[in-house]
C-alpha cells in the first residue's frame, strides 16, 4: 500500500483555498489596482511595467508547496528588502528603479559541457514557470511568506549540463557602480557572490524566481532573476544574477568574505544557534509583528536535512 506522507510545511488539502477563488481574488485585486492607478499621477516604474515576459504571469500555482501561515501582504514585502547594492536601508525600492533589467544576459560557465550566454527572456521562456508559496527567513530574525514564480533550479542544471567534477554552483550579481550607490562603498567585496553545493541546487525546493505576487519581479526583489532556497537564511538568495558558474572549489560568499566570524557558507536556519549578536530562537512576522518560534531548516527539514549527513564538523548554521 502506498502511504503518502504530507510535507512538513503542508496544510490539509481541505483547508487549501480553491484555485478558482484564488484566481478570482487576483482579478479583484487587479481591478482594484487599476482603479487606484487612475488617481495616481506618476505610478512607480519597476521591472514589471515593461517586462517582455509579462504574458506568462500569473503562473499556475503548484499546490504541493503550501504554507501553514497567511501570505505576507505585498505592500509590506515590497517595501522591506535587503539589497545592499542600493543601500543598507530596508526601503530600497525607489533606489532600485535605477537598475535596467532589459536587455539582460546570464552567463553559464565553469565546469559545464559547453559554456554559453543566454538572454534572460529566452531563459524564462525555455522553462515551465510555476508559483510556489514559500517561507522566507532573514538572519536578522524577521520572516515573511510569499508566492514566488519561477522554475526549479534543477531545470537550470539540466540546461547547463555540469561536468561530474562540478561540486558547487556560484552565483554572481550585477556590478554597476554608476547606478548602485552601495557598490561605491569600497569596504564591501563587490560583486555579490553566493553559492550552493550541486546537491543543494538539485533539491526539489531550490528555486530560481522570476516573479512574485503573480507578476514579474520588481527590482527590489532581485529582478530579473534571483535565487530562492527557503530552508536557508535569506542572504543566500542572490539577486539580479548575471553569472552562474560551476566549480570544484567552494565559492567564498559575500558575507563570508566580509565577516567570516558571523557568516558562513552553509547558513541553514536553526533556532538553537544564535547569531553572534542576537538570538535566532524567535522570528518577527513582517506586517503583523507577530512573534513565532523559529523552526529548524525554516520548517523544511524533512526534505533537506539529509543533505548534511556526514557534515557534522561543518559550520552548517549562520
Amino acid at each position: 500500500m502506498l502511504i503518502k506522507r504530507p510535507r512538513s510545511w503542508e496544510i490539509p488539502e481541505a483547508e487549501a483555498t480553491p484555485e478558482a477563488v484564488f484566481l478570482n481574488r487576483r482579478e479583484l485585486v487587479a481591478g482594484g489596482l487599476a482603479a487606484m492607478a487612475a488617481t495616481v499621477i506618476a505610478p512607480p516604474v519597476t521591472a514589471q511595467n515593461a517586462d517582455p515576459t509579462l504574458d506568462l504571469y500569473p503562473a499556475k500555482r503548484n499546490a504541493a508547496y503550501a504554507l501553514d501561515r497567511p501570505l505576507t501582504e505585498e505592500r509590506f514585502a515590497a517595501d522591506y528588502n535587503n539589497f545592499y547594492e542600493f543601500g543598507s536601508s530596508k526601503s530600497v525600492a525607489v533606489a532600485a528603479r535605477a537598475l535596467k533589467t532589459r536587455p539582460w544576459t546570464v552567463k553559464i560557465e565553469g565546469l559545464v559541457e559547453k559554456p554559453f550566454e543566454i538572454g534572460v527572456d529566452d531563459l524564462i521562456r525555455r522553462m515551465s514557470l510555476e508559483e510556489r508559496l514559500y517561507r522566507l527567513r532573514c538572519v536578522e530574525a524577521w520572516a515573511m511568506a510569499v508566492p514566488w514564480t519561477g522554475f526549479p533550479m534543477r531545470a537550470l542544471l539540466d540546461l547547463a549540463k555540469p561536468l561530474s567534477s562540478a561540486r558547487y554552483v556560484r552565483f554572481e550579481t550585477f556590478l554597476d557602480r554608476s547606478i548602485a550607490p552601495g557598490q561605491r562603498q569600497i569596504w564591501y567585496p563587490w560583486p555579490y557572490v553566493e553559492g550552493l553545493t550541486i546537491a543543494e541546487a538539485a533539491n526539489e525546493l531550490a528555486f530560481l524566481a522570476t516573479g512574485i505576487y503573480g507578476k514579474p519581479l520588481a527590482n527590489q526583489f532581485g529582478a530579473p532573476l534571483r535565487v530562492v532556497v527557503p530552508w536557508k537564511y535569506g542572504f543566500k538568495s542572490a539577486k539580479s544574477i548575471v553569472k552562474i558558474a560551476f566549480t570544484e572549489q567552494r565559492p567564498k560568499s559575500f558575507w563570508e568574505e566580509l565577516q567570516p566570524a558571523e557568516y558562513g557558507f552553509w547558513a541553514n536556519v536553526n533556532p538553537a544557534v544564535p547569531h553572534p549578536r542576537w538570538s535566532q530562537a524567535e522570528e518577527r512576522i513582517l506586517g503583523t509583528n507577530e512573534k513565532r518560534p523559529t523552526v529548524i531548516y525554516n520548517g523544511y527539514g524533512d526534505d533537506v536535512a539529509s543533505l548534511y549527513k556526514g557534515l557534522e564538523n561543518e559550520r552548517l548554521f549562520v
